[in-house]
């Protein structure tokens, strides 16, 4: 989003990005490519969500002082500098107890590394100087996650995988790297990682990178040419005076080839619910505070359909629900890309040594809503 003030001397553009309940918020006065800011909001939100874990207002408060040295760290004069979380780690401490018990000693309140950063001496930004390796190793991840909403009726309204290539490389030297799809044309809005030259994707859908040293996301991409889901959730919902029977049926619809586990089913019971008995055939059933209610699956068997049911008891005054629950679906399948995606192959240009190479995929649940 952009937005444009002006006054009788200035005109500031404001470019803003939402991540995790955080607005991030760049200003200029200069005219600009806005994706070039937004890029680097973007980035600046993943640094921060890498350093902690996790990212919320309460993280940004209690890390204020961190947060305000890899921005200075980030930004030179106006210009993007240091982005890379690897090379950021050696100049500004991560937090942990080890740098918090020191600065409570010291009295001292800054986490900036009193060595030089390696990466000072090499010749490409993202990358250390000559790292060196004994076994030289790359392990390339595809992690997607699914976002699909399915009305009452079972049909199906949204359903698309963001996904993301998740590359650890531990290679001595400077390496080129190639990687190619078997089917790239699946895929939607793609973003890089700064490393990855335009030219070769954008002519012949190939990935050419000199990688960063240790983990780092590659790309990012969605696919929205799905038409069904692996699993189906079926609620139903019979008023009857002033009780409700519920019962909710799990199942795998497309068998992707892999066995899918981890599933649960969360829903919020409506605040006129005085109280409920649920049971299930298979995984167990908890009701917790706010009447919050977790069916755990875990590993949907082949023999049978998961089911759970029970009795809700609704307030005295009315004889059914007004307001139907909306459940929330989480899944997880080792071993398998939802979108079809497929990596072709993972080649090292003008290697003096041999490399090692392991490839995985995993596909998990995002926002899986099914409406009763």
């Amino acid at each position: 989003m952009c937005l444009v003030l002006g006054t009788s001397r200035f005109i500031w553009r404001l470019l803003q990005v939402f991540r995790d309940g955080i607005t991030f918020l760049g200003c200029t006065q200069i005219e600009m490519p806005p994706l070039m800011a937004i890029e680097f909001l973007c980035r600046a939100a993943d640094v921060l969500n890498d350093y902690f874990g996790a990212l919320n207002e309460d993280i940004i408060k209690d890390n204020f002082v961190i947060v305000y040295e890899l921005l200075d760290e980030m930004i030179d004069n106006g210009f993007p500098l240091t982005t890379e979380p690897s090379i950021l780690r050696e100049i500004i401490n991560p937090p942990n107890v080890v740098n918090k018990a020191l600065s409570i000693v010291t009295g001292s309140n800054s986490n900036v590394s009193d060595t030089l950063s390696r990466a000072t001496a090499s010749c490409i930004p993202w990358r250390t100087a000559e790292p060196k390796y004994s076994n030289n190793e790359v392990y390339v991840d595809l992690v997607e996650e699914m976002d699909a909403i399915i009305n009452r009726d079972g049909g199906l309204l949204k359903c698309e995988i963001y996904g993301e290539v998740q590359v650890n490389s531990r290679i001595s030297g400077f390496p080129d790297l190639t990687l190619s799809f078997t089917n790239p044309s699946v895929l939607d809005d793609v973003r890089f990682h700064p490393c990855v030259r335009f030219r070769p994707w954008e002519s012949h859908q190939i990935l050419s990178f000199v990688p960063p040293d240790g983990q780092f996301k590659l790309m990012s991409y969605r696919v929205r040419k799905l038409k069904s889901t692996p699993i189906y959730v079926k609620p139903q919902l019979i008023s009857d005076g002033g009780t409700c029977r519920l019962s909710v049926l799990v199942g795998i619809r497309n068998d992707p080839g892999k066995t899918i586990d981890s599933v649960t089913v969360q829903f919020q019971l409506p605040p006129f619910i005085l109280s409920a008995d649920l049971t299930s055939n298979h995984g167990t059933v908890n009701i917790l505070a706010k009447k919050t209610c977790i069916w755990s699956i875990g590993r949907i068997p082949k023999d049978k359909a998961p089911s759970m049911s029970g009795l809700l008891v609704i307030e005295t005054g009315l004889e059914r629900l007004h307001v139907c629950p909306s459940f929330q679906v989480g899944f997880r399948i080792m071993g398998v890309a939802l979108s079809g995606l497929q990596i072709d192959k993972l080649d090292l240009k003008n290697a003096p040594y041999q490399f090692y190479k392991g490839f995985r995929a995993l596909t998990r649940a995002g926002q899986f809503d099914v409406r009763s």
